[in-house]
C-alpha cells in the first residue's frame, strides 16, 4: 500500500489497548495517530497481572522481547482465599507481573519508535480532571477508541452501593516470601489480589463497596482479612493508596457506529479474572486490524463479542456464587486450573 493510498488511523488512548491497536495498524501499512491525555510513566488501578495468553500477541506485535527486557516477575502458581478455604494450583503456564507504569509506557513508546504520531487531544489544555471531548473523526478514514472506562460508568448505583477499585505496591524483604504465586483474598463485600511484579516488588490491588471503605475512612487495609494481614505484614506501601470508581461490573459489550472500541470502552472486564491486560492486548490488536483494514464497525464488534463472551458469561456466574455466599462450594468443587481456563477469552 503507498503513503498516498495508506488507511489513516486515529487512537484515542495510550493504554495497552491504544498502543496495541497502534502497532496493529502500523503493521497493516496504516497511517496512525495515538493521542493520550496522561504524561507517561503513570500509576493505574490494575491487578497488573499478564496471563500467559499474553507473550504470542506481544510476539505478534512484534515486542517478543518485552517482557525479558523489563525484568517482568514470572509468576507459575495462583492462591484463593475465601470463607475460611483455601486452594492452591499450578498455573497452566508461566504468567507475569509488570506495573502498568512499566508496561503503558513500553508499548506506547514501542508504538511510536514503529511510527504512530503521538498528539495531546484538547481534553489537555482543560480543567484537570475535566472528561476527554469526543473525537473529531473528520479527517481520518477510521477511529479507535481506547480510552479506558467510559464517562460515568458504574455512577448509575445508589451511593454507598457503588464498586470502587483500590492499589498500592508494597516492598520489604518480606516480598519473596511467595514471589512467583498470584492470591485472591475474598471478604465480605470485596476481594484483594496479592501478585509480584517487577523489582521485587508486590501489587496489592482490589474492589471494595463505597460504604465500607468510607466507614473506614478509605483504608482499604482495614477491610482486610486475617490471612490478607498476615501476608502483608513486614511490608510497607511505596506510595498511598490509589483509588478509582465507580466501577461497572454488570455493564455489556459497548459498541459505536463510527468507531472501534477496544479495551475497557468496549467492555470492562471483572478484574478478579485476571484477564484485564489480555482483553485489551486482544481487543486493541483485533480494532488495529480492523481499522487499517476499513472492515465494518458491526463486524469487528461481532467478532469481540464471539471472544469475550465466554469470559464475560463465567465471570458474571462466578460473582453471583460469591453474592449468593456460595463461596465454599466454589473453592471445594470447582478445580483452580478449571477456573483460571474459563474466565481467559478466546485468543
Amino acid at each position: 500500500m503507498s503513503t498516498a493510498d495508506a488507511s489513516r488511523v486515529r487512537v484515542v488512548g495510550g493504554g495497552p489497548a491504544g498502543a496495541a491497536a497502534a502497532l496493529a495498524a502500523l503493521a497493516e501499512g496504516a497511517r496512525v495517530t495515538i493521542e493520550e491525555k496522561s504524561v507517561f510513566p503513570r500509576h493505574k488501578v490494575c491487578g497488573e497481572f499478564l496471563s500467559p495468553e499474553i507473550a504470542p500477541i506481544l510476539d505478534e506485535l512484534g515486542l517478543g522481547g518485552l517482557l525479558a527486557a523489563s525484568h517482568a516477575a514470572r509468576i507459575t502458581r495462583a492462591a484463593l482465599h475465601i470463607g475460611g478455604r483455601e486452594k492452591r494450583f499450578r498455573l497452566p503456564e508461566t504468567a507475569y507481573g509488570l506495573s502498568r507504569s512499566s508496561l503503558d509506557r513500553l508499548l506506547f513508546e514501542a508504538a511510536q519508535r514503529r511510527g504512530a504520531a503521538p498528539n495531546a487531544p484538547r481534553a489537555r489544555l482543560g480543567a484537570p480532571g475535566a472528561a476527554a471531548p469526543e473525537p473529531d473523526f473528520g479527517r481520518c478514514s477510521a477511529v479507535v477508541i481506547a480510552r479506558g472506562r467510559r464517562a460515568g460508568s458504574g455512577a448509575g448505583a445508589r451511593s454507598g452501593t457503588r464498586i470502587f477499585g483500590f492499589k498500592a505496591h508494597h516492598v520489604g524483604a518480606a516480598a519473596r516470601a511467595s514471589d512467583d504465586a498470584v492470591e485472591l483474598y475474598f471478604f465480605e463485600g470485596g476481594y484483594c489480589g496479592v501478585s509480584p511484579i517487577e523489582n521485587g516488588a508486590i501489587n496489592v490491588c482490589g474492589l471494595a463497596p463505597e460504604a465500607l471503605l468510607r466507614a473506614r475512612g478509605f483504608r482499604p487495609d482495614a477491610l482486610f482479612p486475617p490471612a490478607l494481614v498476615s501476608r502483608l505484614r513486614g511490608l510497607e506501601r511505596s506510595f498511598d493508596w490509589l483509588l478509582t470508581g465507580p466501577l461497572d461490573l454488570h455493564g455489556g459489550l459497548h459498541a459505536r457506529s463510527d468507531a472501534y472500541l477496544a479495551g475497557d470502552a468496549l467492555s470492562f472486564v471483572d478484574p478478579f479474572t485476571g484477564s484485564g491486560i489480555l482483553a485489551a492486548l486482544l481487543t486493541g490488536r483485533l480494532a488495529g486490524r480492523a481499522a487499517a483494514r476499513r472492515l465494518s464497525h458491526d463486524r469487528y464488534h461481532a467478532e469481540c463479542r464471539r471472544v469475550l463472551r465466554r469470559q464475560r458469561d463465567v465471570a458474571a456466574l462466578l460473582r453471583d456464587m460469591l453474592r449468593a455466599r456460595l463461596s465454599a462450594s466454589l473453592v471445594r468443587w470447582i478445580p483452580g486450573r478449571l477456573l483460571y481456563q474459563l474466565t481467559r477469552p478466546a485468543c
